[in-house]
């Protein structure tokens, strides 16, 4: 059944329900993918690999985020310094790349001149299907490029392709990104705090 299925008569009614499928959809994640996720995460930032990450609309702005939390977030009060980066962020390449070429290959094209085997993608995608999604992942797998796919509605393609796949079992696109938004926090934070002196965890604001 999807949400809404009915008009809300006031805002605070329809906030009741938003924040209940939000409660509902953060515990459809799998925690072993969680930690999978974590894992690669890690492997990757113990050995100065780089991380790459890429979405569509909403998606590329968690993205965007993504970069603070992971390089900024990360490596305060710890050893590791993140090498961190949003294919999303590079309007000045996307818009060529989709002109010349084809919109379908703007990330994909870019995992093609900057990635190496051993370095990580992130892709967010709330259908799992947007074609430019699906080739990066594809190209990444064949590549040597470890892949971690955010996912929700059935999950598309993306989910059966990538190495580890954070899914979230929602049908509105806001409640899914608002998940794969505490998702990227959760594994900045949870990384972070394993990497810092155990004293400091309470006195930081994370």
């Amino acid at each position: 059944m999807t949400f809404p299925t009915k008009p809300y008569s006031s805002i605070a009614a329809f906030y009741e329900s938003y924040s209940g499928q939000i409660t509902q959809a953060l515990a459809t994640v799998p925690k072993s993918a969680l930690a999978a996720a974590g894992i690669v995460l890690s492997e990757a930032l113990e050995a100065d690999a780089h991380v790459y990450a890429c979405g569509n609309g909403g998606s590329a702005a968690i993205s965007n985020h993504l970069i603070c939390d992971h390089v900024k977030g990360i490596q305060t009060d710890t050893c590791l310094k993140p090498r961190v980066h949003s294919l999303s962020a590079t309007i000045e390449i996307i818009t060529a790349i989709a002109n010349d070429l084809d919109y379908a290959e703007v990330f994909a094209y870019q995992l093609k001149t900057f990635a190496r085997p051993g370095d990580v993608l992130i892709v967010i995608s709330s259908s799992g299907d947007s074609e430019n999604i699906v080739r990066a992942v594809q190209w990444a797998r064949d590549n040597g490029v470890r892949t971690i796919a955010l996912t929700g509605f059935t999950g598309g393609r993306a989910a059966k392709l990538a190495e580890v796949n954070l899914h979230v079992a929602a049908d509105n696109y806001g409640v899914i990104e608002d998940v794969h938004q505490s998702l990227m926090h959760v594994l900045a934070q949870f990384i972070r705090m394993n990497r810092m002196p155990r004293d400091l965890v309470a006195a930081r604001r994370f």
